[in-house]
């Protein structure tokens, strides 16, 4: 697995722990497990980053970390996968998750209109909220399931072919 490329790239672990959202974690951050990279780690950290990134809430990162806490995998990666969901991929990604929800509910996917209003999501709530609420669960489950089988083989798949290169020197 390219360990030194991901560790080029996510932040150190001081600077995380003086983040100011992530204080309320006080201790729990100081475990090692949590800043590791290593097989067991990293995939994990994949599932709850991407189980995270299709929870319709703000402050995905939080609950990134916290659940990054909770099952002892690595935070800098779980909290990093959230920003799958951006300001660019957010629509796409849960429209999706509303065409996935309505087709397992066996409800017509109409059209409707957005708009940017408190007023708009509370009616939504009990038109296309169900639709939606179960295609990100949906989608959450199988991407942080994909997520992890994927990381936890090509991990293995990467350590197996440096003790074959070990092996051939």
């Amino acid at each position: 697995m390219p360990k030194k490329l991901l560790q080029r790239y996510i932040p150190k672990p001081e600077t995380l722990k003086q983040h100011k959202h992530l204080k309320m974690f006080g201790d729990l951050l100081h475990n090692n497990n949590l800043w590791v990279l290593n097989r067991k780690s990293v995939p994990g950290a994949f599932a709850v980053g991407l189980f995270t990134a299709w929870i319709p809430i703000p402050f995905q990162m939080v609950l990134a970390a916290a659940l990054a806490i909770v099952f002892k995998v690595n935070v800098p990666v779980s909290v990093a996968l959230v920003w799958i969901t951006n300001p660019l991929t957010m629509p796409v990604m849960f429209y999706v998750a509303y065409l996935l929800g309505a087709s397992l509910l066996g409800v017509d996917a109409s059209h409707f209109e957005f708009e940017a209003s408190w007023a708009w999501i509370k009616a939504s709530l009990t038109t296309i909220g169900p639709s939606f609420l179960l295609g990100c669960a949906v989608m959450a489950i199988s991407w942080a399931a994909a997520g992890y089988f994927i990381l936890r083989n090509m991990w293995k798949y990467a350590t197996l072919m440096k003790w074959q290169r070990r092996k051939r020197r």
